[in-house]
């Protein structure tokens, strides 16, 4: 990672760290909790460049400590603006003119007095912090430096490693006793961690709901929700719409599942290999494209220009920005050892954005870069035009700004490009990513209610118990498919289960961006103006209300069935295809 800070007018030069989606943490007190946090998220960015490097494990742990430490000190200013009433806090305000910018902190405040303690304990839980979140980062470590997963034979006949990078990229080969192979090898190995990963996510579980329950909530998902502000009934409105709707995803893998046999009555190989019946779709299917060949080759150049390209109706504002972020090494791109898998944007408010990505030269990649994009930009937004209090948003909002670059990426591809099976891949993906979005984080968003859920009502979370609620999930996500026993152990490889109902929001999000897209696309102009206005607010309103203002009500169903409208759509070009 690299590359020269913006620094605007008046600010002080800061280095760089993670920026963007702010959890519900202690805020920032008086003092130098801003550099704190910098420092912190340098250490982190520098240690996820290569996970097995001690030097910055230690600084990022040393970062964690001093973060904590100063969360702890600041930790009285709720309690203490929580002792006066809203009708004080008014007259505060209308004294003082320079408060004004405070009313939706103050707000903010006011409205989370229920679930705030006496200053004693506030200062304890914000000192306990470091220790209390330290479950996921034991996952992150062992997955990530010390876990490593065999090598298998791939199709040439020549060794092939499984990352955890790179193993959604095999399970896309078109050779199925490759992705089988595979999927059976990297499941395998997952099994030997099975009872340290349970406890760990068991853990996990366990202090969101003693934390809930320190702060005087019924339930961890009403504290996790609160935060932002976002009602229960929002979870529960996203997870009986798609499942109201499983017949459309249902629908997708019964066209997999004809690709799939079309592919293989044409391939002499196929009878040759001992490949499976083509009859019933296999869980080392999922990721399979519908369209014949690998996914075409799109180098990291092109796909800056095609991303570039594609966001050319949110203005030039906009588009220039991009570009030139681009052009002053906000991307650390391609895979290395150690690298932390995955991918994300960090910042800090007065830096430039660092987007760690693991770039695979394929459509998937390309997507993934302009999804990380979205959020560089809401970033550079915010930290442009709100006060530092303000200058971080919620995850409900982050991923709306992520899937409005991804659906204006697949609607230029398809303007732009001529070659047919660079076409059927991108439209191919388009449905690949509603469908790992939408329907499969609603899933994961279904096993983080029920794990919750046993943990409040008393019940062990065992391995065992673990993988009989994801896999009964997948057997109802996936009705019609072989769900065998292997992919029951798939929560053990989600990193996201870790932040608590934290995921809903990538399928709340792709929601929000289909409707604001469309409008972008259709209306031009003014309604791109609203969406720049809407990355311009930070955290300024809550999140329903900055949506509601973009134009789009997520108390309601209706985006929700409107993308997968969309997704059906998609769905019906396919099935003509084939």
């Amino acid at each position: 990672m690299g590359g020269r800070l913006r620094v605007r007018p008046g600010a002080t030069r800061r280095p760089p760290g993670l920026r963007g989606a702010r959890d519900r943490r202690p805020r920032d007190p008086p003092g130098d909790a801003g550099d704190l946090r910098s420092d912190h998220a340098r250490a982190r960015l520098r240690r996820d460049e290569d996970t097995a490097d001690s030097h910055y494990q230690a600084l990022a742990s040393r970062a964690q400590s001093l973060s904590s430490e100063a969360s702890s000190a600041g930790s009285f200013l709720d309690p203490e603006i929580q002792e006066l009433d809203r009708e004080t806090v008014a007259e505060y305000v209308d004294e003082n003119p320079d408060l004004d910018v405070y009313e939706h902190y103050f707000d903010d405040v006011l409205r989370m007095k229920p679930h705030t303690r006496s200053a004693e304990v506030e200062n304890l839980l914000a000192e306990l912090g470091e220790v209390l979140g330290s479950t996921g980062e034991v996952y992150n470590m062992l997955t990530n430096a010390d876990v490593e997963f065999p090598t298998v034979e791939d199709p040439d006949g020549d060794p092939q490693p499984i990352t955890l990078n790179n193993f959604t990229t095999l399970q896309e080969d078109p050779n199925r006793e490759f992705r089988r192979d595979v999927y059976e090898t990297f499941y395998d190995e997952w099994e030997a961690y099975r009872n340290s990963i349970a406890a760990a996510y068991k853990n996990s579980v366990k202090t969101d709901v003693k934390l809930a329950r320190a702060r005087n909530y019924d339930t961890a998902r009403e504290a996790a929700l609160d935060g932002p502000n976002v009602p229960v009934e929002v979870y529960d409105t996203l997870v009986d719409t798609v499942d109201e709707n499983l017949d459309v995803l249902q629908r997708h893998a019964d066209l997999k599942r004809q690709s799939i046999g079309v592919r293989e009555s044409s391939d002499s190989r196929s009878s040759q290999t001992g490949s499976d019946s083509p009859d019933e779709l296999k869980m080392w299917d999922l990721y399979v494209p519908m369209v014949e060949g690998e996914s075409p080759d799109v180098a990291y150049d092109q796909a800056r220009e095609w991303v570039t390209g594609a966001v050319e109706p949110l203005g030039e504002e906009y588009q220039s920005w991009l570009a030139d972020g681009l052009d002053s090494r906000w991307v650390d791109v391609y895979e290395t050892d150690n690298k932390r898998s995955g991918a994300y944007s960090g910042g800090t408010y007065d830096s430039q954005p660092f987007i760690l990505l693991n770039y695979q030269d394929d459509v998937a990649s390309m997507y993934t870069l302009a999804h990380e994009l979205g959020h560089s930009l809401h970033s550079e937004y915010t930290s442009e035009h709100q006060p530092y209090i303000y200058s971080s948003y919620e995850i409900f909002v982050a991923e709306v700004a992520s899937t409005v670059n991804e659906t204006l990426l697949t609607h230029h591809l398809l303007d732009v490009v001529e070659d047919e099976t660079l076409r059927r891949h991108v439209l191919n993906q388009y449905l690949e990513r509603f469908r790992s979005t939408l329907f499969r984080q609603t899933m994961f968003a279904e096993f983080e209610h029920e794990t919750h859920r046993l943990e409040e009502n008393g019940e062990a979370l065992t391995a065992d118990r673990l993988d009989e609620v994801y896999g009964d999930l997948k057997r109802k996500y996936y009705a019609d498919a072989d769900v065998d026993d292997r992919i029951a152990r798939e929560w053990m490889r989600i990193p996201h289960f870790y932040r608590a109902f934290y995921v809903y929001q990538y399928s709340t999000g792709i929601s929000a961006a289909v409707a604001l897209a469309r409008n972008i696309l259709e209306e031009g102009g003014p309604a791109a103006e609203r969406y720049r206005e809407f990355l311009a607010s930070g955290s300024r309103e809550y999140p329903l209300e900055l949506l509601e203002t973009a134009g789009v009500d997520m108390t309601s169903s209706d985006p929700i069935e409107a993308a997968i409208g969309t997704y059906d759509e998609f769905l019906d070009e396919f099935a003509e295809l084939l």
